[in-house]
């Protein structure tokens, strides 16, 4: 998983979050598990990260690591505790952001890419790190509304190893200059976080790939 990115430098690493507990999915099996094509959730995912040709580190937990193990290789995954605050509320983003990056702290930089986004297009991964060099934050939009992935430069590595939390890395974004990439992709704004956004997801799926999804 480390090809470089051809006419792209630096290349950064795509960090999957794929660590939360998904409370708001209303079914036993979790979220980024839920089939998908031919896949999941979370393998369409992943496939479309590795797809752009950047790194992939995936960070997850023990539920997932065996669907996360046939994805990746094993050096390719950070594994999280399941239940690591009082209360067991699960590992916030913040949490996941430092654990990504704390695990590829060489790199040039790293699109954090939510692990319920399977629409995310390799296309856009990697217009995304194309504009990297460009700002110390830089961040997928569609039709003027910002998305994911979001993309940090390597300067601001002390600050996302420290993140904590659930609010992921939303104050590192808004400390630091930032831009905008315009990329013709909904999935951009696309997560899973109910039943009733995956039925959509998978409807909007079966519109524009009547044959199904790899």
């Amino acid at each position: 998983m480390t090809a470089m990115l051809h006419g792209v430098n630096p290349t950064p690493v795509i960090i999957v979050l794929a660590a939360g507990l998904g409370r708001r999915f209303d079914d036993a099996r979790h979220k980024l598990a839920q089939p998908l094509g031919s896949s999941t959730v979370l393998g369409q995912t992943v496939g479309h990260a590795i797809e752009s040709g950047l790194p992939v580190v995936v960070v997850t937990t023990e539920p997932l690591l065996a669907e996360v193990a046939t994805l990746v290789a094993g050096r390719d995954v950070v594994l999280m505790p399941t239940l690591q605050r009082a209360g067991g509320a699960g590992v916030g983003m913040g949490h996941s952001i430092a654990a990504g990056v704390a695990a590829r702290p060489n790199a040039d930089g790293w699109l954090v890419l939510p692990g319920d986004m399977p629409l995310v297009r390799a296309s856009t991964l990697r217009a995304v790190a194309a504009a990297m060099p460009q700002q110390p934050v830089v961040y997928a939009q569609h039709m003027g509304r910002r998305g994911h992935p979001v993309a940090f430069s390597a300067e601001l590595f002390s600050d996302l190893v420290q993140l904590s939390g659930d609010d992921g890395a939303r104050r590192i974004v808004a400390r630091y200059p930032s831009m905008g990439v315009d990329v013709d992709d909904p999935g951009v704004l696309m997560d899973v976080d109910t039943t009733a956004d995956l039925a959509a997801l998978r409807a909007n799926l079966a519109g524009a790939h009547p044959t199904g999804l790899r």
